[in-house]
């Protein structure tokens, strides 16, 4: 329970991929009461296998978030649903668990629901749908893209996604949840295929509007796939107002890097960080697009996304709150420090003094 408020805050994160687990652990920092509602349009690797065979739902950014609700998500259960096996195709050992228990129950839903209660998790994981929907999408420079895993792909940023079928109905209870809320966190994490897929369920779009709650999001740090490559946080932001939210975002968190003299020991070590940060993700491009790069440049998938004081100026006309702060994680240098994070959304919740009902 929240140290400064006599009940807990309720708060929703709205994403998927690698991110939300991290607003997860922030949230959970000041006692958050936590709903998480995941994108279901994940198509690739193990999840898109999987997919594939059995029509589960996705099953990967669900697993992600389970692990970070988990009790002591440490412990050495929590930490095996994310081992993964060569052997396998690869499948992480959590999706395979989600796989068997929707095909045994004959429910995604009650699925996910056990594997609340066998973690003994501090909030709930949502689907966002649970309709089967492919997401689209279209580049700066005019070329579509169909299924999630392709999206960054193309030749450069995406202008544009929408889901096929067009329509879908929201997952009922993950509505209920925002509408409730007294803080709904979008983000931080892939703009276009992991945030705002969320707002491609009508239901979903719907309640975000309708909501009392303060909602915020918090802005990516890095680029490390072509979907966004080149776009600066100004674009970034246009881009998820225009998916809907224009005149509804309350407030903006912003990272921006301060230089301090770190010593050579320091310096050294995150140059070595995020050196393999950008191979690995060069090796992963490489793999999908071995014929349209002749000399892959690993610098080419990782640049911190540019922030300047005039779109900062120009974006305040648009979000009412913005709140720019050094966010830096020297281990993982893409990565919103989760102490940090916690701090700041600790201070927007009580600064607000939300009215809890």
């Amino acid at each position: 329970m929240s140290v400064f408020l006599d009940k807990p805050v309720r708060a929703v994160s709205v994403g998927g991929g690698t991110g939300q687990p991290n607003t997860i652990r922030a949230l959970r920092s000041f006692g958050c009461d936590i709903t998480a509602i995941v994108s279901m349009v994940d198509d690739g690797g193990s999840t898109g296998i999987l997919r594939k065979e059995t029509g589960i739902n996705p099953p990967g950014d669900i697993r992600k978030c389970l692990v970070a609700m988990a009790e002591n998500e440490y412990a050495p259960l929590p930490q095996s649903l994310g081992k993964r096996f060569a052997f396998a195709d690869n499948h992480a050992m959590g999706n395979l668990l989600l796989t068997a228990l929707t095909m045994q129950t004959g429910s995604f839903i009650e699925a996910i629901q056990i594997c609340e209660q066998i973690l003994h998790c501090q909030g709930h994981v949502m689907p966002s749908t649970l309709d089967d929907i492919v997401l689209c999408g279209l580049t700066r420079d005019g070329h579509e893209f169909t299924g999630q895993a392709t999206l960054g792909t193309g030749p450069c940023a995406l202008k544009k996604v929408w889901i096929s079928p067009s329509f879908c109905n929201a997952y009922e209870p993950a509505a209920q949840a925002i509408l409730d809320a007294d803080i709904v966190v979008l983000g931080p994490g892939s703009l276009f295929t992991s945030v705002i897929p969320n707002l491609l369920v009508p239901g979903i779009l719907s309640a975000l509007r309708r909501t009392k709650a303060l909602k915020v999001y918090i802005a990516s740090m890095a680029d490390m796939q072509g979907e966004t490559w080149g776009l600066n946080l100004e674009e970034y932001v246009d881009a998820l107002l225009k998916h809907g939210l224009e005149g509804s975002l309350d407030v903006l968190i912003v990272h921006r890097h301060v230089e301090h003299d770190l010593g050579l020991a320091t310096r050294s070590f995150q140059a070595i960080t995020g050196e393999q940060i950008r191979n690995a993700a060069a090796e992963r491009a490489w793999k999908i697009l071995p014929n349209t790069m002749h000399n892959p440049d690993p610098d080419w998938y990782f640049r911190p996304v540019k922030v300047t004081d005039d779109m900062i100026l120009r974006l305040e006309k648009r979000v009412p709150t913005i709140i720019v702060r050094d966010f830096h994680d020297k281990e993982r240098p893409t990565w919103h420090n989760t102490q940090k994070l916690g701090q700041i959304l600790r201070g927007v919740v009580e600064s607000c003094r939300l009215p809890l009902r």
